[in-house]
Parts: structure tokens; sequence; C-alpha cells
């Protein structure tokens, strides 16, 4: 049973930090284009990703 707690807990601290990953990446998405490159750990090809916002930020009013 502990073991199953301690991978949970991992579990629980990987998707808290691929959380703070995506979200910093938002943010800068919305200010600009962003490039991603992702590489396959089956394959090792390396994948392009192409990130844009489709939305217009309005200044304060």
């Amino acid at each position: 049973m502990g073991q199953l707690v301690r991978r949970l807990d991992m579990l629980d601290d990987r998707l808290d930090n691929m959380d703070s990953i995506v979200t910093s990446l938002v943010e800068r998405v919305m200010g600009r284009p962003l490039v991603m490159e992702v590489t396959c750990p089956n394959c090792g090809q390396a994948i392009e990703v192409n990130i844009t916002s489709g939305v217009r930020l309005r200044g304060k009013e």
C-alpha cells in the first residue's frame, strides 16, 4: 500500500510540473507565436509544433 501511495504522489508531482509548463507556454503564446520541438521517445524523430494564438488581446478600456 505504501508503494501505491508513493507512486500516486510522484504522478501528482509530475502532473503539477506539466501544468506549470503548459500554463507558461500558453501565457507566452498569447503574446507571440511559439515553435516547440518534441522528440519521440520511441523512434527519436523530431516533431515540430507551431503554436499561435487566435485571440486578439484588447487594451484596458
